[in-house]
């Protein structure tokens, strides 16, 4: 009987494509693509149609490691050492004000609910530290991703990259304190000295590690400038390395990238901003893929009804923590109101960490037994599962809703940007003066002597134009002035290659511009009608395209580009 494997490469096509659709429909209905992509693995992987199983995730752990580390490489290469300079305070004062609190709300919540069940402090007690430790981390993958897709651009933004980044690290010392109170509480053998070395040993090698890459990179960065693939092939092939090391070592491959991204971008900005654009072009299929694992992954078990009471109070207390936190803590650091406000809610994305902390928590605490059927670890994993399937699906729009009531949606644009959303009637100077064909010669110099255009519209007497007139044009003749009282303006003009419309896309007009070798052309209504709209000017398309460009960073309301 005839059975098909589908294999990775299909399952890759599968998720890809998934993804995409995914993200169409909920883009659609107004929620950020990364939810999108989520609900396609949760419909495709273990809670639905297990087109992708366990054993499939299991193998395509090499490429979750490989999507983080991107993820974290590009991060890093947003936290530039200025912003630290200027709002360094805040973001630690945030950082540990939002931790914290999610730390004690959820730890407290948790005890409180296995005492119920259990009857016994020791085992409620280490439950919940091993839960507040493990919600306050934040995924940055995820977060992220919202603030690229709407091209947020601000404090607010600024201060959730930096907060999502160090998250990481403060989780993973809350975790490795947590667990050995945990251990020591009910009778484990876990030392506090021991965790504090390990945690020790995992964040200052990881950023050594990724220091050591930077560098090297660095170097060899400085001889690829010119060639960009080979600096994008030479990237991608250090981050494998790099990554791999990182998994040998057991260090933290987030942590590792990240500090390849923040050194390069601090040491070489330049040659990097162009390196983590490219980059940024080419990640989009990884990103899909890595997202649409995360979905599939969440699968949850039968789950007796205490344990989606812990569930809810997790994410009650984490929810409240982080949102009260961030805005105390950006308070006492004398933050933006934006950032006092909107902060929390850019905070509850929850992912890779919390599930690997949650795994790693089943080796260390898996002998605890909580009920008779199951054991501390269990109950972290499945509910820790759990809540990140739901704080997934509600994480993203509430990032998305944090960077539009804070008005920073779109302002993360580049003069490029400007020019692909802008038509020629945008920029053009209206104030154009034609000149008639039967004109005399005489008179068109006068025009060039009184006034600045470098270029002048000839029209008919219908008033269509039918061609330019210039300096070029009238060297001969200036020449000669015995012929300035015969000679007509038409005798002189010449047609234009191509017509630029007021409609025409402006990245177009600049397009047929070059090609023709003009620095200044006049503009008609329609190709139609071919009547003068007036003059397009390269000076005063620079000027408007500045002007447009800092009024949408600055998040000013005016819709059309100032003085024209």
């Amino acid at each position: 009987m005839f059975s098909m494997n589908l294999g990775i490469l299909s399952l890759f096509g599968i998720g890809v494509f998934g993804g995409l659709l995914g993200a169409w429909i909920f883009q659609k209905l107004r929620v950020p693509q990364v939810v999108g992509y989520i609900v396609i693995g949760i419909l495709i992987g273990q809670s639905g149609l297990q087109l992708i199983k366990h054993a499939d995730i299991i193998k395509l752990q090499s490429f979750n490691w490989f999507a983080l580390g991107i993820i974290g490489f590009l991060v890093g290469g947003e936290l530039e050492a200025e912003n630290f300079r200027k709002y360094g305070k805040q973001f630690m004062a945030i950082l540990l004000g939002e931790g914290l609190a999610a730390f004690f709300l959820v730890s407290t919540a948790v005890t409180l609910i296995v005492y119920f069940i259990t009857h016994s402090w020791a085992p409620a007690v280490a439950a919940g530290i091993v839960f507040g430790a493990i919600s306050s981390a934040t995924d940055p993958a995820s977060t992220v991703e919202v603030l690229w897709e709407y091209r947020s651009r601000g404090a607010l933004t600024t201060a959730l990259i930096a907060i999502v980044a160090l998250d990481d690290a403060l989780a993973m010392i809350l975790y490795g304190i947590g667990t050995s109170f945990a251990g020591a509480l009910t009778g484990g053998s876990s030392s506090l000295g021991l965790e504090v070395l390990k945690i020790c040993k995992d964040i200052f090698g990881s950023i050594f590690l990724g220091l050591a890459a930077a560098f090297l990179f660095h170097w060899i960065l400085k001889f690829l400038t010119q060639q960009k693939e080979r600096m994008v092939t030479l990237a991608i092939g250090t981050l494998l390395l790099v990554i791999g090391l990182a998994n040998a070592l057991d260090l933290d491959v987030i942590i590792v990238t990240m500090t390849m991204g923040i050194t390069l971008i601090n040491f070489s900005p330049q040659r990097s901003r162009e390196l983590f654009t490219l980059i940024k072009s080419v990640s989009m299929p990884i990103y899909i893929m890595f997202f649409v694992l995360v979905g599939a992954r969440l699968g949850v078990s039968y789950m007796p009804l205490w344990l989606w009471g812990i569930v809810i109070a997790y994410i009650l207390g984490r929810s409240i923590g982080k949102m009260t936190g961030a805005y105390f803590g950006a308070k006492f650091s004398k933050a933006t109101i934006a950032v006092q406000k909107y902060t929390g809610m850019g905070l509850f994305c929850q992912g890779g960490v919390a599930i690997g902390l949650s795994i790693m928590a089943t080796q260390h605490l898996g002998n605890i037994q909580i009920t008779g059927q199951m054991s501390l670890g269990d109950m972290i994993i499945f509910g820790i599962t759990a809540t990140t399937l739901i704080v997934q699906l509600l994480g993203p729009p509430m990032v998305k809703r944090a960077i539009q009531l804070s008005g920073e949606i779109g302002r993360n644009v580049t003069r490029d940007d400007v020019i692909a959303s802008l038509k020629v009637k945008d920029v053009m100077e209206k104030d154009a003066i034609p000149v008639e064909e039967k004109q005399k010669i005489g008179s068109v110099f006068e025009l060039f002597s009184n006034f600045r255009f470098l270029v002048y519209p000839v029209v008919d007497k219908s008033g269509r134009v039918t061609g330019t007139i210039s300096l070029n044009n009238l060297r001969d003749i200036l020449i000669d002035q015995s012929c300035w009282d015969w000679v007509l303006a038409e005798d002189a003009s010449t047609p234009l290659p191509q017509a630029i419309s007021s409609e025409m896309p402006l990245k177009s007009a600049l397009k047929a511009m070059t090609e023709m070798s003009l620095r200044e052309v006049p503009v008609i209504d329609h190709p139609a009608t071919a009547r003068l709209a007036g003059i397009l000017n390269e000076h005063n398309i620079e000027k408007s395209v500045d002007q447009e460009l800092i009024r949408r960073q600055s998040g000013i309301s005016k819709q059309t580009v100032p003085g024209t």
